[in-house]
C-alpha cells in the first residue's frame, strides 16, 4: 500500500469547505472528545475533526483524502472499547464524525424493516421502531450514546443475540462510500438476495478499514405482549449450565437473555452504584439473569419461567431466585446488569478481555483461566460477567488489593496474552463482540492462520488500495 502523507494546509481547507467552517474542527480544545475512548486508553491527535450532514459530503471528504494520500479515522459515538476509532498520535490522520448524519429515512412496520443513518444512537433507533410499534432488538449498555454505524462497522453484540443474533443478523442492506467516494446504494430491505456475493457482510465488522457505512436497512421484529425477568441464585457454573439447557428446553426460542455475572460484581454494584441494591438475601457465588418473552399476553412468559424457576431449586442448581413482578422491577434487575461495568473502576485497575468460547465450556474457561491469571499476577481478582447464552464472556481482571494501579496495568499485554493463549486453545475467540481496533491487533496475527489473514490482507486491498481507510487498524 501507498505510504500515507500528512494533512496540508491545502487539503484541510478544501476538506473544510466540503463541509463548511461550522462543521469543521480544528481547535483542540473542542477536538478533545473526538480524541480520547471512555477508558482514557487511547489519545489521539489530528489537524482536523469533520461532521459531514450527507453521504454526498462523506463522498467527497473520501475522493479528496485518496487523491492525497491521508488517512481517514471514521467514528460514530466513540464508545469503541478496542481503540479503533481513534486516531494515532502522529496527528496524521483526519477524523471523520457521523454524527449529524441522524436522520430515520423511513420505518416499515409491517414490512419489518427501517432505513436510518449512521448517526442515529441506537436509543433512538429503537424508540423509532417502538414508536411503530415494531421492535429493533439490538440493546447494550451504551445505547443512548453509541451509534448504529458504529454498532454495524463493529458487528456489535448485546444482551438479546441469543433470540435475535448480532448486529450482522440484524442487517438487511447498506449505503456505503467506498475509499475513493463512490456510493455503494445497496439499501435494499430484503430478506432473500442470491444475486452474486453479499456485499453488506464485508462492511459489517469491518471497523471503518473497507468503507465508511452511511446508512443501513434494519430489520425489526414483532413486540413482545409480555416479558418474565428473575435474577436467580446459582452455586457454581456448571449448575449455570444445567440451567441454561433447561430454560431452553422450557422457553425455546422465547428465551431472550441469559446473562450471567460474579456474586462480587453484584456485591460491588450495590455497595458503589447510586440506587443499587440486591434484590436477593445472603450471598451466592454467581447469578442469572434471564428473560422469556411471548408474543401473546396470555402469561405464557410467567408459567415458563415458574416452571425453569421450580425446577432449578428443586435440582438444586439455585438457592433463591426473584422473579419481577412489574415492568419497574424488571427494569431495576437489569440495572444491575447494566452497572457492572461501570462499576468496576471501584475495585481498581482492571484487564480487560471480550472473549467467546462454546457455551458448554464457560465452565472450565472460567476455572482455566483463574489458574493462567494466578501465574501472569498473584492475588489478581477475575470480575466475570458477559452474555452465557451465546458463549460471550467479558473476562476483566481487578488488580490485587494492595498492588500499585499503574504497576498492575504494566502488565496487560502479558495478561492478554496468556488469556488469549488459552482461548484458542479452547476453540475459542480473542474477540467476540468489541472488534480488534488498535487494541487486538498484534494479537490477531497470532490466533488467525496465514490464510486467513492473507485473505482480510487482499480484501482490503481490493476496497482500500492507498491504506485511506483507519489505517493500521485491524491489520
Amino acid at each position: 500500500m501507498t505510504k500515507l502523507n500528512h494533512p496540508n494546509a491545502a487539503l484541510i481547507d478544501a476538506l473544510t469547505a466540503i463541509v463548511g467552517e461550522r462543521y469543521a474542527v480544528r481547535d483542540p480544545e473542542a477536538q478533545a472528545p473526538y480524541l480520547t475512548e471512555w477508558r482514557d486508553k487511547y489519545f489521539g491527535k489530528t489537524p482536523l475533526v469533520l461532521r459531514p450532514g450527507t453521504a454526498q459530503e462523506v463522498s467527497q471528504i473520501l475522493k479528496s483524502a485518496n487523491d492525497a494520500r491521508v488517512g481517514i479515522v471514521p467514528q460514530g459515538g466513540n464508545t469503541g472499547l478496542v481503540g479503533g476509532q481513534i486516531p494515532f498520535e502522529s496527528g496524521d490522520e483526519i477524523v471523520v464524525s457521523l454524527e449529524r448524519l441522524n436522520k430515520v429515512r423511513h420505518v416499515d412496520a409491517a414490512g419489518g424493516s427501517m432505513v436510518v443513518e449512521a448517526g442515529v444512537t441506537l436509543s433512538d433507533v429503537q424508540k423509532a421502531a417502538d414508536e411503530a410499534g415494531a421492535l429493533f432488538p439490538l440493546s447494550l449498555g451504551s445505547e443512548g450514546s453509541c451509534r448504529i454505524g458504529g454498532n454495524l462497522a463493529s458487528n456489535a453484540g448485546g444482551v438479546q443475540v441469543l433470540a435475535y443474533g448480532n448486529a450482522r443478523d440484524l442487517t438487511l442492506g447498506l449505503e456505503v462510500v467506498l475509499a475513493d467516494g463512490r456510493i455503494w446504494d445497496g439499501l435494499r430491505a430484503l430478506k432473500k438476495d442470491n444475486t452474486g456475493y453479499d456485499l453488506k457482510h464485508l462492511f459489517v465488522g469491518s471497523e471503518g478499514t473497507l468503507g465508511i457505512i452511511t446508512a443501513a436497512v434494519l430489520k425489526l421484529f414483532a413486540k413482545p405482549a409480555e416479558h418474565a425477568t428473575a435474577l436467580v441464585a446459582v452455586g457454581d457454573l456448571d449448575a449455570t449450565l444445567a440451567l441454561f439447557e433447561r430454560a431452553r428446553e422450557v422457553a425455546g426460542t422465547s428465551l431472550t437473555a441469559f446473562e450471567f455475572l460474579s456474586g462480587w460484581g453484584l456485591d460491588t454494584v450495590a455497595a458503589n452504584m447510586p440506587g443499587a441494591r440486591k434484590p436477593l438475601d445472603g450471598s451466592s457465588p454467581w447469578y442469572v439473569l434471564m428473560e422469556i418473552a411471548s408474543g401473546v399476553a396470555d402469561g405464557a412468559a410467567q408459567s415458563a419461567m415458574e416452571r425453569i424457576l421450580s425446577g432449578a431449586l428443586e435440582k438444586g442448581w439455585a438457592s433463591d431466585a426473584v422473579l419481577a413482578a412489574s415492568l419497574e422491577q424488571s427494569q431495576q434487575l437489569w440495572k444491575l446488569r447494566e452497572d457492572l461495568s461501570e462499576a468496576q473502576k471501584y475495585v481498581g485497575g482492571s484487564i480487560k478481555h471480550d472473549i467467546s468460547v462454546p457455551v458448554a465450556r464457560i465452565p472450565e474457561f472460567v476455572r482455566r483461566a483463574a489458574v493462567v491469571v494466578e501465574g501472569v499476577c498473584a492475588s489478581a481478582r477475575p470480575f466475570i460477567f458477559g452474555h452465557f447464552g451465546d458463549g460471550n464472556v467479558h473476562y476483566n481482571v481487578a488488580q490485587p488489593e494492595a498492588m500499585d494501579k499503574a504497576a498492575y496495568l504494566s502488565k496487560w499485554d502479558e495478561m492478554n496474552d496468556a488469556v488469549h493463549a488459552l482461548v484458542a486453545g479452547m476453540d475459542g475467540s480473542i474477540s467476540a463482540e468489541h472488534g480488534i481496533g488498535r487494541m487486538k491487533r498484534e494479537a490477531l496475527t497470532r490466533f488467525r492462520s496465514k490464510t486467513e489473514l492473507d485473505m482480510m490482507r487482499a480484501i482490503k486491498e481490493t476496497f482500500d488500495p492507498n491504506g485511506i481507510l483507519n489505517p493500521g487498524k485491524v491489520l
